[in-house]
Formats: C-alpha cells, sequence, structure tokens
C-alpha cells in the first residue's frame, strides 16, 4: 500500500480549527486525538468538535481515543464521522468485540498499544484489526520525544503482520518528524501521525508532501526486486 501521512489536529491551532484542517488537505487522514483526563493526563477534543471537524474538511478523520471505556464510546466517535477508530488495547474490556462493532458500524478498527505494552500476546487479534497503532511516546501530550526503542517493537509487529498475510496498516505516533520518520518507515510502519513537524511548519501541506517524500525514499532499496526493504 501506499504511505500515508496523518497531521495531528492536536498540535494545531484550536481557535482556528477548521482553516487547520483546510491546510492539510492533501494528507490522507486527519489524526484526532481524543483524550479524557482519565486514561491519560490531558483533556483535549470529544464527539462535538470531531463532528465540527467532519463538516469542515473533506479529508477523513482518524480518532484516536486515549479514553477510558472506549467500548461505550467508540461508536458515537463513528456516527460523529471518523472513519477510523482506534480504541487502546490497555482500556478496551472486549477488544475483540469492539473492533467488529467498529467495522459493522461502517469505520475502521485500529487497536493502539502504550510503549510497554508488548504485541505478541495479541497476535490472534490481528486479523479483526484494519490497522494497529504502535505509540513511539507515551500517550497524553503532543511535542514529546520520539522513542528510539520502539522501533524493534514496529519491526515485530510487521513481521507478524506479514506472517499472515494481512491487508493491515501499521501506523506510528509520537516524534515523528524528518528526523525519524526514514526509521519508522524502515522498521516497517505505513501509517505516520505527525504533530508539530506539520503545524509547526510555516507551510503544513508542504511539511506533509516532504514527510511523504522522506518516508517513500526509506522504504526503497535497490536489488530488493519490489521495491521495498527487506522486512516490509
Amino acid at each position: 500500500m501506499a504511505l500515508q501521512i496523518n497531521p495531528s489536529i492536536l498540535s494545531a491551532d484550536f481557535s482556528r480549527l477548521a482553516d487547520e484542517a483546510k491546510a492539510v488537505e492533501g494528507a490522507d487522514w486527519l489524526h484526532v486525538d481524543v483524550m479524557d483526563n482519565h486514561f491519560v493526563p490531558n483533556l483535549t477534543l470529544g464527539v462535538p468538535v470531531v463532528e465540527s471537524l467532519g463538516k469542515a474538511t473533506d479529508t477523513p478523520l482518524d480518532c484516536h481515543l486515549m479514553i477510558e471505556d472506549p467500548d461505550r464510546w467508540a461508536p458515537q466517535y463513528i456516527e460523529a464521522g471518523a472513519g477510523s477508530v482506534t480504541f487502546h488495547v490497555e482500556a478496551a474490556a472486549a477488544p475483540v468485540r469492539l473492533a467488529r462493532e467498529i467495522r459493522a458500524k461502517g469505520a475502521r478498527a485500529s487497536m493502539a498499544l502504550k510503549p510497554a505494552t508488548p504485541i505478541e500476546p495479541y497476535e490472534d487479534l490481528l486479523p479483526e484489526l484494519d490497522m494497529l497503532l504502535v505509540m513511539t511516546v507515551e500517550p497524553g501530550f503532543g511535542g514529546q520525544a520520539f522513542l528510539d526503542i520502539m522501533l524493534p517493537k514496529i519491526r515485530r509487529t510487521r513481521q507478524l503482520i506479514d506472517k499472515h498475510g494481512l491487508e493491515l496498516w501499521l501506523q506510528v505516533d509520537g516524534g515523528v518528524s524528518a528526523a525519524t520518520i526514514e526509521r519508522c518507515a524502515e522498521a516497517g510502519a505505513d501509517v505516520f501521525v505527525a504533530g508539530s513537524a506539520v503545524y509547526g511548519a510555516q507551510d503544513p501541506a508542504k511539511a506533509v508532501t516532504e514527510l511523504r517524500h522522506l518516508a517513500e525514499k526509506a522504504t526503497t532499496a535497490p536489488g530488493t526486486g519490489d521495491g521495498l526493504v527487506t522486512g516490509r
């Protein structure tokens, strides 16, 4: 699949969210971080803002629920217009049932893992998902430094996806920038959430294009036959 860049609206100017959403309409998805001040120590956007964003942009919304009880709340974000909903496995009571409900309601089902949460116990769940998110910072705040120790976990996750022959997107979120995106792509990620690297740039749309170029360059290796680095 083509590599995807998902700007995080968390790093945008909240006083002009509609304009900020339009500024990155060349992106694949608009990443919306939902925090409840319980699962993570921060409070951000909720259902009404997601609904408003959906009316303000044609870019599909990728909602990342950093909240307690996603089993209860996830369906509301689909009704508000989210095309993809990510829940944290650490917070979900019944992740398989929740993933199936998200899919049944017409959205892509995604599961997120905190940095300390291993992927291996959830190998059997992978066929139930459309995307898996490996957090490359501790969830809860934007602008954190990328955790290089997550790169082996990204590689292991890619290997499990390939082992089962799944069309499963592998997303990374946290500290993704021009300095780190190539390492993430080389490790096997194909969906990249970027916050300050996009909205902190003078030209957010150009930043999206540049990040996409860097990721594509990193996955191209001479002599691999299919044009992708080994391990993807």
